[in-house]
């Protein structure tokens, strides 16, 4: 691959590549006042204008994904247009002389004229080239691969895994620095793929204005479409359609599978079982508890179960995630998005979803104490249902590592700005009684080496993840390990805190206070690689440059000529629960997926 530290990836190379002119038109940023013209634009544009994308690959199965403008009228979240055929191809060569299979796929307004196409009968660990056609008009063609899951043989595993990619908050340099390698097997995003805040200013308190969420440098240029508040079913297909024309993320898309899951921002910020932080139910003025200063009783935002179906529905058209209710089915509450992929006797992963059933956060202090409630087995973060599938997945697993895709950091974290209480109970320790469960599952897995893989936080993390808090760092006290990865664009701790110095002496503090903490950053922004072998596993963090500053007092989330780079590593080593390091950048990978025959 080539040395991306010296390659310049700019934005201008990427449109250059061809892999996104469909985007043009919405390059230079939009108002409010645009509304939802600069979407419309964009289909009318060309029939798919939004690009293409594949995802959940198995070892003979790929889900390739698509959105067609087949008529004028026919936009994103019109609820307009025809239902019309569309054609798709799967070949061995990019220029499609020699074609594996084809077929077609109806596609019409009730599933917004998005496509979805599960091809089987591929072989394992093959990369592919695939199109689709309407009417005379080509899609992009995208390049995928099938998993390397293969009886008998081990397979180079490489993966990136992405959260928190606010648009309103950055160009999103990191998914191009994605799409320019040539390494990677497949790409997990952990949530917060789309952000539901509008345009407007924070204090405004207008229904349906929403508030702005990123940089000031950028307003009017990185505006977001619809302008407010995402609310109606309407309003998150404009979402994500919008994302979409973002040249950059669909570079990333059409360069590689990848393996998707919600977090809150697909809904709403903090979302639980019954409701959200960010969600004001009409005519109920006491439903925000959060956010100090933050309006009460002013938005009018409706029942909040009817936003979250409106969220999914638009959230499982947009994205190349297969249909929860035909795919790998177990026992659950609501919609089933969790999922396990296998890469051979390497590596199992296991995608959780933690939002749609968890019990409503509690604080993490009462009466100047640690709050009991956050220990209550009758609280939980997952359901039941799925707790039980992710621990005897990993009490049964028969691979040498279990992967678990994760929203919402695990590792036990305790506040430097409160001494005794948890650093945030919308993670893990608010839930501390399935925290112990899936700790206990993990001391029982055997054999196989559990590796946590989290977003959320917007910073970058490597944890152990011990049993027994008073006892660390004794031997085989660590139970795991945990690694997060930085956010796309979205504000971390030197924005929060104001500095770089206010987020060092917080981290630092920190870090104390959690000495499992191995590693943290919060000034970076980026993605982060994981490179599984039999004997290690590494975790490579990229993080976004402007002018080689690494952020330190330049934004480079505001730059749209920034850069990617290799910032630190640390590892596992197999059987040791424990994480070392720093060491090197990952080198080239011990073998390639074939071309297809």
């Amino acid at each position: 691959m080539p040395d991306l530290r010296r390659t310049p990836l700019t934005r201008r190379a990427v449109l250059q590549g061809g892999l996104a002119a469909a985007a043009v038109t919405v390059l230079g940023g939009c108002t409010s006042g645009d509304a939802r013209e600069e979407v419309h634009r964009a289909a009318r544009s060309d029939a798919f204008a939004f690009g293409v994308a594949s995802g959940d690959p198995t070892a003979t199965e790929l889900l390739l994904w698509t959105r067609v403008t087949p008529t004028p009228e026919a936009t994103p979240g019109s609820g307009r247009g025809p239902a019309v055929s569309v054609e798709w191809e799967v070949a061995a060569d990019e220029e499609f002389t020699r074609i594996v299979t084809s077929g077609s796929a109806r596609t019409d307004a009730f599933r917004d004229h998005t496509v979805k196409v599960v091809v089987g009968g591929l072989e394992t660990y093959t990369r592919y080239f695939y199109r689709f056609r309407h009417e005379g008009a080509t899609s992009p063609v995208g390049r995928t691969q099938t998993a390397p899951d293969e009886p008998g043989t081990t397979h180079a595993l490489r993966l990136a895994f992405v959260s928190c990619s606010n648009y309103a908050g950055g160009w999103f340099t990191a998914y191009r620095g994605i799409a320019a390698r040539d390494d990677l097997d497949v790409v997990l995003h952990l949530g917060d793929y789309v952000y539901e805040y509008g345009n407007g200013p924070a204090e405004a308190g207008v229904p349906g204005d929403g508030e702005r969420y990123g940089p000031p440098e950028l307003v009017g240029v990185r505006d977001v479409q619809p302008p407010g508040e995402t609310l109606s079913l309407e309003d998150y297909r404009v979402r994500h359609a919008f994302y979409k024309t973002d040249p950059d993320l669909q570079a990333a898309h059409a360069r590689f599978p990848w393996i998707t899951i919600l977090d809150d921002h697909e809904v709403t910020n903090d979302s639980h079982a019954a409701g959200a932080e960010n969600h004001e139910p009409e005519d109920d003025p006491d439903t925000d508890d959060t956010a100090p200063g933050s309006p009460q009783g002013t938005r009018a935002e409706g029942d909040y179960l009817a936003r979250r179906e409106a969220a999914y529905q638009a959230y499982l058209e947009w994205m190349p995630i297969r249909e929860p209710a035909d795919w790998q089915p177990e026992a659950h509450q609501g919609t089933q998005f969790f999922r396990r992929f296998r890469f051979g006797d390497l590596a199992e992963l296991s995608v959780v979803e933690t939002r749609q059933n968890r019990s409503r956060q509690e604080p993490a202090a009462v009466d100047g104490g640690p709050n009991p409630a956050l220990a209550d087995p009758a609280r939980h973060l997952p359901e039941p249902e799925q707790m039980t599938w992710l621990t005897s997945g990993l009490v049964e697993g028969r691979t040498a590592w279990h992967l678990v895709g994760n929203q919402t950091v695990f590792a036990r974290v305790f506040s430097p700005f409160a001494p005794g209480t948890v650093f945030s109970t919308d993670q893990w320790d608010g839930y501390q009684a399935d925290q112990r469960t899936l700790l206990d599952a993990m001391a029982a897995s055997g054999a196989t080496d559990p590796v946590v893989l989290t977003g959320d936080i917007h910073s970058s993390w490597a944890n152990d993840l011990p049993r027994d808090l008073a006892a660390y760092p004794s031997d085989g006290n660590s139970v795991g390990v945990e690694f997060v990865c930085p956010s796309v664009t979205s504000d971390g701790f030197k924005e929060v805190l104001g500095s770089v110095q206010a987020a060092t002496d917080a981290i630092a503090a920190g870090q104390a206070l959690n000495p499992w903490v191995r590693y943290l950053d919060g000034v970076g922004h980026g993605f982060a690689v994981l490179d599984v072998t039999p004997d290690r596993v590494q975790t490579d963090f990229w993080f976004i440059l402007s002018d080689g500053d690494k952020g330190l007092s330049v934004d480079p989330r505001v730059d749209p000529e920034a850069t990617v780079g290799f910032e630190i590593a640390y590892v596992s080593e197999k059987g040791t629960r424990r994480v070392s390091g720093p060491v090197g950048e990952l080198g080239a990978r011990s073998d390639e997926p074939r071309a297809a025959s």
